[in-house]
């Protein structure tokens, strides 16, 4: 019996009736053909065929070209413990026999395999936020609705940690049956937001789990007349949601944390690493925090009673959170901290890696770290101690990606291309847009 048939007889001993092959958009939303399980074989030898031109960000081939087959990954299957007669299996588009370029997780995996080229495995974990909401007659309410009576802030706060059991419990309890390994959650900051921690993973595998984890939020968000939302920045006076990379290498062969000295401090390795991601810091920021709306998070305090605890400068340090890359003194990994919620962890994570590699392989020096409250800095501190700011805006972020010689390489021309093409498009939409603010402000003023 082959490894196929095996896996067949066992999804069907354990009641699955249905395998959902998973590929994503340029969103990251995941796209799917229904397979039953008695199909399994089929589905193996690439019998689903997709019109990914039709999709979102993913080239252009047209109703006259040959679709995508998808190659399923049945190592990371995953059967959904919400609704357990449905798995899921991460897949690969194939276009004539070989990996689609213009796929997201085609990329990172071709950059998972720079990297073992190299001897390491990218290990990440991630630290994903997220609001939940429902909508009501007085518009969006947080599912706890007292949140609202706890000003400035309801982060932490036990009591309503516990009142939204309904939606946390079931949460944990699906992620400790995929065995995810989930240690600890909180109430973030803001009215209706949540945040998980839960073992890292390799690179691919941890995106792959991404896609499952925002199924598993939105339908236990359902089930009590809420929404889960991954946007970056739902509302203008509380808190975005960010969702950081938290990245590392381990020797392929013996899995040692490269990133680790000898002497417990952090090695050579991590801060070439970290320098090649500052390098690529603006081209990253186009695909880590891809929406317009992600760059309203990128402030000090805003509209806020609070300060914003999000990254605006371009700089690394050992603990400050105030900048995009931070390397915790708790743990031997980079923590990319412009990653947000609405990110494609596929191609966000793969962009990061990439940047990171280079900065390895050309042994780069980030410098000094900074350590300073960079919220308290003037200008005429950043100009002396050389450090700029985040892209301000999804199309200046993308500036920086057009010209980035990286990116291109690695994405290579074509998917390079149609990324840029589609955010510029979705930058010129919101850009044309007059907003209530504009007319609230000018209408009857001028």
């Amino acid at each position: 019996m082959s490894h196929i048939e095996a896996l067949r007889d066992d999804l069907l001993n354990r009641g699955v009736k249905y395998v959902f092959g998973f590929y994503v958009d340029v969103h990251g939303v995941p796209k799917s053909k229904c397979v039953p399980v008695q199909s399994l074989l089929q589905m193996a030898e690439g019998s689903e065929l997709y019109t990914v031109g039709a999709l979102e960000g993913m080239g252009d081939l047209g109703p006259h070209e040959d679709e995508c087959a998808g190659m399923p990954d049945f190592d990371r299957l995953m059967v959904l413990p919400w609704q357990p007669e449905i798995a899921v299996v991460p897949t690969s588009l194939h276009l004539h026999g070989r990996p689609y370029e213009q796929e997201s997780r085609n990329f990172l995996a071709r950059q998972m395999e720079e990297a073992a080229a190299l001897g390491f495995v990218p290990n990440v974990g991630i630290e994903p936020e997220l609001y939940v909401v429902r909508l009501t007659d007085h518009g969006w309410e947080p599912l706890v609705p007292e949140d609202r009576l706890n000003s400035p802030t309801r982060g932490y706060d036990l009591e309503a940690t516990v009142m939204a059991g309904p939606f946390l419990d079931p949460m944990v309890d699906y992620m400790n049956q995929l065995g995810w390994g989930i240690y600890s959650f909180d109430h973030e900051g803001g009215d209706g937001q949540y945040e998980f921690n839960f073992d890292y993973a390799d690179a691919l595998t941890m995106a792959d789990r991404m896609v499952v984890f925002r199924l598993m939020a939105k339908h236990v968000a359902r089930q009590l007349g809420c929404i889960a939302t991954f946007m970056a920045k739902p509302f203008q006076d509380d808190f975005g949601s960010a969702s950081h990379v938290n990245i590392s290498l381990a020797d392929k062969e013996t899995g040692r944390n490269v990133f680790a000295a000898s002497d417990g401090s952090y090695s050579d390795i991590s801060r070439q690493f970290v320098a090649g991601v500052l390098r690529h810091s603006g081209a990253i920021c186009a695909v880590t925090s891809p929406t317009v709306n992600s760059y309203k998070r990128f402030t000090s305090k805003g509209f806020m009673d609070e300060i914003s605890w999000a990254p605006i400068y371009r700089a690394w340090g050992e603990n400050n959170r105030t900048l995009m890359c931070r390397m915790p003194v708790n743990r031997h990994c980079l923590e990319v901290r412009s990653a947000d919620a609405s990110v494609n962890y596929h191609l966000g994570i793969g962009l990061i890696l990439a940047a990171g590699l280079e900065g390895v392989r050309d042994r780069l020096d980030p410098g000094e770290p900074l350590n300073a409250d960079a919220y308290q800095l003037t200008p005429a501190d950043l100009t002396r101690l050389g450090y700029s700011e985040l892209p301000k805006s999804l199309d200046a972020a993308l500036d920086e990606f057009e010209a980035d010689g990286l990116a291109q390489e690695v994405m290579g021309k074509e998917f390079h291309q149609t990324y840029l093409d589609h955010k510029r498009a979705e930058a010129r939409e919101y850009a044309a847009v007059v907003t209530d603010w504009e007319t609230s402000s000018y209408l009857q003023r001028l």
